[in-house]
């Protein structure tokens, strides 16, 4: 069998081609641990330890897992809401322009995050109760001086408004006077006022009921088909995830574990904890034996990122470690034939394990 290719430390000539919006390079955020009254640092919290991803242009690609695993501090390096402690995130602009966001002075990269946008988990408490639909969307027009009169803000407002299929009559109202998919779809319109070309979307489902949450992938899709849209979707709950994503980067303790086309990893992860986060995707058919698929329950919970076990950070929890798993931390591997799309996984015995999906 052909050894498949380390891709752990991915250097810029490795980063598959072609006409990617970010590329995400060696990734660190590393929290200190200050103790003691002169607050002396003691540890790190390992947050998000040396990843390597990119999106393409009109795709989306889905960061799942457990909370803890580091999902939403990736996301939040990645607009630079919060520092980086090192890597790189490079952006490029749909005029085709490259920027390194992690280099930029605050004043550079505030013109370049109005190519940048995002959408927070909660719509309750992401909108300001103060503020009108009017002034929560229009803000960022206003902050950065591009209307000339109020005329043109309440226009600009209602097309946003009709582009989330709410009535742009509402842009008077508090966002109380909204229910939860009402509110998101207002931080929706927020998120794209300014046209961007790449969007975060933080659990932007995972606050609302079931039904609402259909309405608002829905309409996620739309906008990215009508706009040429990029997502980074940020998810715990992968029932949403076969639906919207077109590739999948499961992180568990900082780090992807497993990255690959949705349908491949869905059909056959080749990681154990993605099979246990697949295994609790709820579904009615059986597996064509007429026994239905069996649930992995994990033991214990999530390693502490400031405590990181040795060698795989998933081996006190897998249920096919072995001795070499408690000593030897595996390479990121990519495990696909010359001719199908990459499909890297973290685990000795990836190309071994016969794990269960939970499609054909």
């Amino acid at each position: 069998m052909q050894q498949p290719a380390v891709a752990d430390n991915l250097q810029p000539a490795q980063i598959p081609a072609g006409d990617n919006v970010l590329e995400v390079r060696n990734l660190r955020k590393h929290f200190p641990i200050v103790r003691g009254f002169f607050r002396r640092t003691v540890g790190h919290v390992k947050a998000v330890d040396d990843i390597n991803f990119h999106v393409a242009r009109g795709e989306t690609l889905a960061l799942v897992g457990e909370s803890g695993c580091g999902k939403t501090t990736t996301g939040r390096c990645v607009m630079r809401a919060i520092e980086p402690t090192g890597g790189q995130v490079l952006f490029r602009k749909g005029d085709g322009e490259e920027v390194a966001i992690t280099q930029l002075d605050r004043v550079t990269l505030r013109s370049v995050q109005r190519h940048m946008g995002m959408i927070f988990q909660d719509p309750f408490s992401s909108l300001n109760p103060r503020l009108t639909v009017l002034e929560i969307i229009g803000e960022p027009f206003v902050t950065r001086k591009l209307i000339k009169s109020r005329r043109e803000l309440e226009d600009r407002v209602a097309r946003l408004l009709q582009s989330v299929r709410l009535d742009p009559s509402y842009m008077r109202r508090y966002p109380h006077a909204f229910s939860g998919g009402q509110r998101q779809r207002i931080a929706i319109a927020r998120a794209l006022a300014l046209d961007p070309d790449f969007v975060v979307a933080d659990e932007p489902v995972s606050a609302l009921d079931v039904s609402v949450q259909a309405q608002i992938l829905s309409l996620l899709r739309e906008l990215q088909a009508d706009l040429n849209l990029t997502y980074l979707f940020i998810t715990h709950n992968l029932s949403v995830v076969e639906y919207i994503s077109d590739r999948v980067a499961v992180m568990y303790v900082g780090q992807i574990v497993e990255l690959g086309e949705t349908a491949a990893i869905f059909r056959r992860p080749r990681h154990p904890y993605a099979e246990a986060l697949l295994s609790a995707v709820p579904m009615i058919e059986t597996d064509g034996s007429g026994r239905r698929r069996e649930r992995i329950i994990l033991e214990g919970d999530v390693a502490d990122p400031s405590n990181v076990p040795a060698g795989c950070t998933f081996h006190p929890r897998c249920p096919y470690v072995q001795e070499i798993c408690r000593t030897d931390a595996p390479d990121l591997l990519n495990l696909a034939a010359p001719n199908e799309h990459p499909h890297y996984v973290r685990c000795h015995f990836a190309d071994e394990l016969d794990l269960q999906g939970v499609t054909k």
